[in-house]
């Protein structure tokens, strides 16, 4: 298996849930869903079973049990080893403390905000907030949900974080759409000539 494969992004978040409990790669699937807002990560059966024979032949994680019920096919439970764990701590470590600026589809966007057009800007911001809006209400009740039954706090401090980055981009997002509404925002005037090269 290529080692580029524990470049994968789903690494951290497999080795994290192996922390808390030994799982078989279906429950990490389904608890990666549950936790996570709908494309945070990579996620398909074939991507997660790749990265899961990389994390077993690196030696960061080990059969712990074979599980069989109701007559299914068995599944190979993982669990994580010190030399994963080891691992772990080592790239959390790494991530927390950067602060390298990361790519995200919508600072490109917005890096080109005057191409839409002042109504084009505003009515593609509005919809932004709208689903924005809706995302963070789905997000919270996810949180509470898993805290009312009992995940603790720790384990879904993500969730925490990206409802606070979620809400603060709510804010800007309004507070960008008042001062093109105010004029505080301007569109240059129209070119009537083509640029010279």
């Amino acid at each position: 298996m290529p080692a580029r494969v524990l470049d994968n992004p789903l690494v951290l978040p497999v080795l994290g849930l192996l922390l808390e409990a030994p799982m078989h790669p279906y429950q990490v699937e389904v608890t990666l869903r549950d936790r996570s807002e709908e494309g945070q990560w990579p996620l398909n059966r074939g991507s997660l079973n790749n990265v899961v024979g990389a994390l077993a032949a690196a030696g960061w994680i080990e059969e712990h049990e074979r599980a069989q019920r109701d007559g299914r096919p068995a599944r190979t439970v993982y669990a994580l080893t010190d030399t994963g764990r080891a691992e772990l701590v080592t790239r959390l470590d790494a991530q927390i403390r950067s602060a390298a600026h990361e790519f995200s589809p919508f600072f490109a966007a917005i890096s080109y905000l005057g191409a839409l057009g002042r109504d084009g800007a505003v009515a593609a911001l509005t919809e932004r907030a709208e689903r924005l809006t809706a995302r963070i209400e789905s997000d919270q009740a996810r949180l509470t949900r898993a805290l009312d039954e009992g995940v603790p706090r720790l384990f879904v401090v993500e969730v925490d974080y990206a409802l606070h980055a979620a809400r603060s981009e709510l804010a800007w997002i309004t507070s960008t759409i008042s001062d093109i509404h105010a004029g505080h925002l301007t569109w240059p005037a129209a070119r009537t000539t083509a640029v010279q090269p």
